[in-house]
């Protein structure tokens, strides 16, 4: 019987470290993520989680080691539309709605047809706020309403830094159930997070971040 070969992560880093004025950050830093894979990547303040983050969406160049998608050195052109970002700039304009900054996202990540934006502003607990101005919006609103992005865009790779912060435990176990879902379904994500976290489904994969 033949073996089967083993499936190409979506993501891997080899050796990834990152430098600041000479100082390093964070690293070494080894690991892979398959479709309908979850990795915590977990840390205290300061020990670089953000910074992989944002080399992970090119905000900032990759110096030392390798990154790869799909088993080729990441391009982040090549992975637009697969992979959205979660931080803790939420991305969000004060004086739009809900509702209008989702259409801004939809537009942005290429859907022709319309998603049901009522539907994921429900499932995460903001039905009825939706044309609400988010100036106007609580800290843990505005994050559900963030949250509510990943239900209306085609990405296959989640990145999301800090993805707890501003929630309640019900925001908690809200990303818990966004997380098992898109995981089941077979997409992958990489969260960041400084404290306890439990995932349903099964334990995640444990990255710990030291500088």
């Amino acid at each position: 019987m033949t073996a089967t070969a083993p499936a190409t992560p979506l993501l891997e880093a080899r050796a990834l470290r990152f430098h600041r004025q000479d100082e390093p950050v964070f690293g070494p830093l080894d690991f892979r993520l398959h479709a309908g894979e979850l990795t915590l990547i977990e840390g205290d303040n300061g020990s670089g989680k953000t910074t992989l983050m944002r080399l992970l969406t090119g905000l900032l160049r990759t110096e030392h080691g390798e990154l790869l998608w799909r088993g080729e050195p990441l391009r982040h052109e090549r992975c637009a539309g697969e992979v959205v970002f979660l931080g803790h700039q939420l991305g969000l304009k004060a004086e739009l709605s809900p509702r209008e900054n989702l259409r801004v996202a939809i537009g942005l990540y290429g859907r022709r047809e319309g998603p049901d934006i009522d539907a994921a502003l429900a499932r995460v607990g903001l039905a009825g706020y939706g044309d609400e101005a988010v100036r106007r919006l609580s800290a843990g609103q505005k994050k559900r309403a963030a949250l509510a992005r990943l239900l209306l865009v085609p990405a296959v790779l989640w990145l999301l830094d800090e993805p707890y912060a501003n929630l309640d435990r019900t925001g908690i176990e809200l990303v818990n159930r966004l997380l098992e879902a898109h995981v089941a379904a077979g997409g992958a994500a990489l969260v960041t997070s400084h404290g306890a976290v439990s995932f349903h489904g099964g334990a995640p994969q444990r990255i710990r971040m030291h500088g």
